[in-house]
């Protein structure tokens, strides 16, 4: 298979099931961006380096399943309205996000204040994935019509990469800052 197919030179793309709509179509932004969410979320969890494994390397294990039920959502929404999806979201997987959220945020010191996106090169591109998420689930909404486990999973995954940012750095020792710090 070649990478190139030229099909899309005319800001056109296929939906599962071959349909064709324009590349600027609310679904392409919204699987899309669920796409450039998961990226984000590859590399946030390419800066947490060897060293630092044992301590945070339940934060990969986690989001090796996390960054796949992405993908599926996203194909979820690159499925054209009324035709089968071929991998089922389910009430489970947000259940899974609910359990890591609720297991990490034990460790964490309780939030007092607003806290500013940055600490460890990991915590702060989870923050950025975060807000990725955010705009994927903005998109859905927009999109109209589409399971409601995709909203609910793409809301819960932005609370999860909030706490993962705050736990990666926690875990390796890096001050967050908060709002209206002195």
């Amino acid at each position: 298979m070649k990478i190139y197919t030229k099909t899309g030179d005319k800001g056109m793309t296929s939906l599962v099931y071959g349909t064709r709509i324009p590349k600027n179509d609310l679904r392409v932004e919204a699987y899309g961006t669920c796409d450039e969410a998961n990226s984000a979320i590859g590399q946030a969890l390419s800066f947490i380096l060897n060293e630092q494994e044992m301590e945070i390397i339940e934060v990969k294990k986690a989001f090796h399943r996390i960054q796949t039920v992405l993908f599926h959502v996203g194909a979820e929404l690159a499925t054209p309205e009324g035709k089968e999806v071929k991998w089922k979201l389910s009430e489970e997987d947000i259940k899974d996000l609910e359990k890591i959220i609720d297991t990490w945020d034990q460790d964490l010191p309780p939030l007092k204040n607003f806290i500013l996106p940055g600490g460890h090169p990991a915590g702060a591109a989870f923050h950025t994935a975060r807000t990725i998420v955010r705009r994927a689930e903005r998109c859905a909404v927009a999109v109209g019509n589409v399971n409601p486990l995709v909203l609910s999973y793409l809301n819960r995954l932005s609370d999860l990469l909030f706490v993962a940012a705050r736990y990666v750095n926690t875990k390796l020792g890096v001050l967050e800052h908060t709002l209206h710090e002195n």
